[in-house]
């Protein structure tokens, strides 16, 4: 049974009021020096304006377009011009969606790295029944800026338990295989036991391979996968585990390392590079701290975060891009990421990844979803007051 939406409602906004108040230690190896560069938000397209924005791709042709995911079930799309006057809606599958919970909804989009010519694209979303799809569709042949609905295949369907934690995220890798985040399963300190469960796809990063199939599935699995073949029951679609919520993770456009943000439980946020096989922690860590048991857990095997910020800088992270972009010289290659109820983004040096050191951009007071990029690698921010914004260097 799903906890109801409104009592998670006034849980969330207790635990972000108690938490805004508290002075909880940060991670005493946690200095962030201010950036050299100043840095202002400014409206990208200053005549749109979205029904809560939660992602931004583009299709990675020639066509100059972004689209625009909207948690309710909506995707638009419009020119990549500052000076564009409305979006088209590309798809609405909102009679689909279930966005009651403020977790719940459609969430990820994800082009196929061929969709110039296949016309496929991918989501992730919430389902009234308390499941996910993670769905491919296909564009018209006679309209690039419309869908064929009766397109839709559902590749993967998962059981939601709680209407919380759903992940969000779905990317192609460098490698042509589709990554999908995938959350615990819900209500807090992961009650079921997921994180560390292999024999579920919750607490997850999947790696899944759209352009095969095998017996009764619509894809196939990855050679490489680490758990292909296994006896134990595990399932092969995880690429990695032990992870509580990536909201979103991504790709470096230049080496293709994997970056996500997870989101905490009640005292830290942490950024991670993911691995295949690797297990972050969940939940016997909470960023690089003990969580279940609190003190002496065995760590054995785990993969501790790159970094971790502490309740006093946030209690939500939105994962972000390592920046390759050509207009923000001074960010070239840092990892930029933010808070989603603090509205701080930062910029994380990982020259050393052995000892990054992490800079406060700025300190915004918009609630920062998501962030994406456009076909030039420039960074864009999706805020949940409708709007789509951009960096500039003041």
């Amino acid at each position: 049974m799903k906890v109801p939406a409104s009592m998670y409602s006034l849980l969330l906004i207790f635990f972000m009021i108690f938490t805004s108040c508290s002075d909880m230690e940060k991670n005493p190896n946690q200095e962030q020096p201010p950036s050299a560069e100043s840095y202002q938000l400014v409206e990208a397209f200053p005549e749109l304006a979205f029904n809560r924005p939660v992602d931004l791709q583009h299709p990675g042709d020639e066509s100059n377009r972004l689209f625009v995911v909207e948690q309710r079930g909506i995707i638009s799309v419009f020119p990549n011009d500052p000076t564009v006057q409305e979006a088209t809606t590309f798809l609405d599958i909102e009679d689909q969606v279930d966005d009651a919970g403020n977790e719940e909804g459609l969430l990820g989009l994800a082009f196929h790295p061929n969709y110039e010519n296949n016309g496929y694209f991918y989501v992730n979303y919430t389902t009234p029944d308390s499941k996910t799809h993670i769905s491919r569709f296909r564009v018209s042949g006679d309209n690039p800026e419309q869908v064929v609905k009766s397109s839709e295949e559902v590749l993967l369907t998962y059981e939601q338990p709680f209407d919380n934690h759903n992940g969000g995220q779905l990317s192609f890798g460098p490698d042509g295989y589709l990554y999908i985040a995938v959350g615990d399963g819900g209500s807090g300190g992961d009650p079921q036991g997921n994180g560390q469960n292999r024999e579920t796809l919750l607490g997850t990063i999947l790696r899944i391979d759209v352009d095969g199939q095998e017996e009764d599935k619509l894809y196939a699995i990855p050679d490489d996968n680490p758990f292909v073949d296994n006896e134990q029951g595990f399932r092969e679609e995880i690429y990695a585990y032990g992870l509580r919520n990536v909201w979103r993770f991504s790709f470096d456009a230049e080496n293709g390392r994997l970056w996500a943000g997870d989101v905490g439980q009640n005292s830290y946020e942490e950024v991670d590079v993911i691995e295949n096989g690797g297990n972050y922690g969940w939940n016997i860590m909470e960023g690089n701290h003990c969580f279940s048991p609190e003190t002496n857990c065995d760590q054995t095997g785990l993969k501790l975060p790159i970094w971790e910020y502490g309740r006093s800088e946030g209690v939500s992270i939105t994962g972000g891009f390592v920046y390759r972009g050509p207009s923000l010289p001074g960010l070239e290659g840092q990892y930029i990421y933010a808070d989603y109820a603090s509205g701080r983004i930062w910029a994380l040096d990982h020259t050393d990844m052995e000892n990054p050191v992490n800079s406060e951009l700025m300190d915004s007071d918009i609630a920062i979803a998501s962030f994406g990029v456009d076909a030039n690698e420039e960074l864009y921010i999706c805020a949940f007051d409708g709007k789509i914004y951009k960096l500039s260097a003041e």
